[in-house]
């Protein structure tokens, strides 16, 4: 589709040559997602305006489609940015007088489309970009992120075969950003998108292909690819002639070439094979999955939060609305994500009925809650507030990170409950002490390291401790430090307003006797083959110490005060019954859990835990009903399609032979019937029509299909067992490539029929021969 060659482009200023682009060469597919990284100046913006025919390259070549643009004149170019390019500007570049879907339409103005055609056609890239209810807007009407959704509507509305952004999100906040990179990723499963950036990490985490771009040379290609596709698509003709006499002829004369029928048979038969060795890997691999993910998922929990999303209550388009109504007046409707949500009343039932759950389904219970815990541990000799997380305290991702963590069942900072009573059993499962002794106390504290032995800086820095990035602590440096849990009548003062606030005398809270003692007692680390390794780097604790937390806080002074007080105690403001809760459980009013999650023992005991919950619904009306996430089945519907995703890319890099095998067979088609030429007079003599001509040729490439095919499979299973032996030798996986006979049918089919579409159109030359000509060939 898109192809550079050798493209040179020098900029001379004031005596200074720079070489924007150095003998770039670089080919690409019709669809896919293309991020290009490079410092300012290292051309990869030169590159964008080069595809997009803004700017003109010195030397070397641009292939479009097949064709040259080495004689481009102006025009050319002109035509070309109109109708086969699309921009992304990172500053938008809206024109500020006209609406939002004037802008859209300009394009298709200058192309010189019809007024309802071009209408029609912005009004459909603005509904897809999610922009229905401000088509008729002014740019200064609108946000940043919709301005750029303006910008992609107006790149999309021609229908290009190319988009080319620049910066998209470099003039947006991160959050609308991943709307706009989102957007483009989906863009990318219809077109190629060429997108400059400096975000590796937004680069890396839509893109399916990273260029990294310096001093105008490209450094690296993630997906390189040669732009030698090729495809042929033929109708074959349907004829009356008796096959048992087609057959016959062709299997005679195919009898007179054995040498040759073979090595085009097993020439044609390479791409068969490619297919059937990959489908049998595939298949293989599958069921390896299906095993793994059986005995795996199981480990990830079902979590009850306060929040669910209720799949039952997703609203469907309501097919009595006409679509583009000509009225002047707009519908109000509910979002549908918050009409999906449904809100978790959870009660102490509820929490008794998930422990009643028989312990010989689950391997461990974790629990959730808002309460917060006043600590203090002293530094240098002075008090100093400290907290159990891993996010800077000025972040404002932490909240965002944490509430994804517990929809998801990931990234605990308490240890799950076993069912068998062992504290420890969870963390004696999945992880290695690496210093210190597991705990024995509520009040012992783990921190937790990856497999690097890495932990999370602000960590460490949360607790009052000072180190730089990359520095190495020993394990004596962190084993052992204690910190000051208060509770809060002693952290809490009252004034006399009746207000509470924390007591600004830290060093006084401190030493107040009736704190705990915290105290970090190991440093861990998940084991190779943990299944639930699912703690937070840093700081982690016992389920026991927050309700110990819990408790001690429900009698406090200040949680009676704004148990009977309609306002903050601490702030003074207006609390309504929601605000007036959040506030009663972040001092540890609530004993109530936000989040319970739930690990099976496997994947069988996990379908009973399900019925299990279900059953508590039952008889409850909607609103009263508890839901869950499972996690694991929402893994296995997102990953259910990748082993076959991945299977159809193979197949159809594979049947790239299969289309070379056709044009092959035509080739040799059209020997025979040169070959056959006098043959094909005598047939005629004899009174064969034109369809009985061209079903004997038919005939022969239908022999020459089947013994391909048949080849094919037959080498293909053959190859299964080395392929077996070399996978169990690296892997340890045993019979990966399994042939299924359905494929194998499947394959002789294809064979089959590509062969015939490859020979019938010699066969329709030879139809045409005329008579006596054939009978004077030699």
């Amino acid at each position: 589709m898109l192809a550079l060659k050798n493209l040179k482009k020098t900029y001379v200023v004031g005596g200074t040559t720079t070489h924007a682009l150095n003998d770039v060469s670089l080919s690409f597919r019709k669809q896919e997602f293309v991020a290009i990284l490079g410092p300012s100046g290292s051309g990869k913006t030169t590159l964008l305006n080069v595809i997009g025919g803004l700017d003109q390259y010195d030397s070397g070549d641009m292939i479009i489609n097949g064709q040259s643009t080495k004689n481009f004149k102006d025009v050319d170019w002109d035509a070309y940015r109109n109708n086969s390019i699309g921009f992304v500007f990172q500053s938008y570049n809206i024109i500020g007088h006209l609406d939002v879907i004037s802008n859209v339409e300009l394009g298709m103005t200058l192309s010189g489309v019809s007024k309802a055609e071009k209408h029609a056609k912005a009004e459909e890239a603005l509904i897809r970009v999610g922009l229905k209810d401000h088509m008729h807007k002014q740019p200064n009407q609108l946000s940043g992120g919709q301005l750029q959704r303006v910008a992609i509507a107006r790149a999309l509305a021609n229908d290009p075969d190319v988009l080319l952004c620049d910066e998209p999100t470099g003039a947006l906040d991160s959050e609308t950003g991943l709307q706009i990179m989102a957007l483009i990723q989906e863009l990318a499963q219809e077109k190629l998108v060429i997108m400059v950036t400096h975000d590796a990490e937004l680069a890396y985490q839509y893109a399916n292909r990273i260029i990294k771009f310096k001093d105008g040379e490209v450094l690296d290609d993630s997906n390189p690819y040669d732009n030698n596709d090729s495809n042929a698509k033929l109708d074959l003709k349907r004829t009356g002639m008796s096959y048992l006499t087609a057959l016959n002829l062709s299997f005679k004369n195919i009898m007179t070439k054995k040498g040759r029928t073979f090595i085009t048979s097993f020439a044609s038969s390479i791409g068969i094979i490619s297919i059937a060795v990959v489908l049998s890997l595939s298949n293989g691999f599958q069921k390896q999955i299906d095993a793994t993910q059986a005995e795996t998922s199981a480990q990830y929990p079902i979590t009850v939060a306060s929040v669910a999303n209720n799949s039952t209550a997703i609203t469907l388009p309501n097919e009595e609305q006409a679509a583009y109504p000509s009225t002047d007046t707009v519908i109000a409707s509910e979002d549908e994500a918050t009409a999906n949500q449904h809100e978790n009343k959870l009660t102490q039932e509820y929490v008794d009925y998930v422990q009643a759950i028989d312990p010989s389904l689950i391997a461990a219970l974790n629990y959730t809650y808002a309460a917060q815990m006043n600590m203090l541990r002293e530094v240098d000799g002075e008090a100093q507030q400290v907290v159990f997380s891993n996010y800077a305290q000025d972040s404002a991702t932490g909240d965002i990170q944490s509430f994804y963590a517990t929809e998801m069942g990931t990234g605990a900072s308490t240890f799950p409950e076993s069912p068998d009573g062992d504290d420890n059993a969870f963390l004696s499962q999945n992880y290695d002490i690496l210093a210190g002794n597991m705990p024995n106390e509520s009040t012992d504290l783990v921190l937790v390291v990856d497999k690097y032995n890495n932990v999370n800086i602000n960590a460490l820095n949360n607790l009052g401790f000072v180190y730089d990035d990359g520095e190495a602590i020993n394990f004596d440096e962190i084993v052992g430090t204690e910190i000051s849990l208060v509770s809060n009548n002693a952290y809490y003062q009252k004034l006399p307003t009746d207000n509470y606030v924390p007591n600004q005398d830290l060093n006084a809270v401190y030493d107040n006797d009736n704190n705990q003692t915290l105290r970090i007692s190991a440093v861990i680390r998940p084991k190779e083959d943990a299944t639930m390794a699912i703690l937070n780097q840093g700081v982690n604790y016992s389920n026991a110490l927050t309700q110990a937390v819990i408790e001690d806080s429900q009698d406090s002074a200040i949680v009676e005060a704004q148990k009977d007080s309609e306002v903050s105690v601490v702030t003074g403001q207006p609390l309504d019954e929601d605000a007036k809760a959040a506030a009663l459980t972040s001092l540890g009013a609530d004993a109530m859990p936000t989040a319970i999650m739930i690990y099976p023992k496997n994947f069988e005991t996990k379908d009973q835990v399900l019925a299990y919950l279900d059953a508590y619904n039952d008889d409850k009306s909607e609103e009263n009903q508890i839901l869950y996430t499972d996690l694991a089945s929402t893994m296995t519907e997102l990953t259910g399609g990748l082993m076959d995703a991945t299977t159809y890319v193979l197949v159809a890099f594979a049947g790239i032979s299969l289309v070379t095998s056709m044009i092959m067979i035509g080739i040799i088609t059209y020997t025979s019937v040169l070959e056959r030429t006098k043959e094909i007079g005598v047939l005629k003599a004899l009174g064969a029509r034109k369809k009985d001509i061209t079903r004997v040729f038919d005939s022969e490439t239908l022999i020459l299909g089947v013994l391909s095919g048949l080849l094919g499979v037959g080498v293909a299973y053959a190859l299964t067992f080395p392929i077996n032996t070399i996978i169990e030798n690296l892997t340890d996986l045993k019979n990966v490539a399994q042939l299924d006979p359905r494929h194998a049918v499947l394959l002789l089919i294809i064979s089959t029929v590509l062969t015939v579409l490859g020979g019938h159109i010699p066969a329709r030359i030879a139809a045409k021969k005329d008579a006596a000509e054939a009978l004077r060939a030699e």
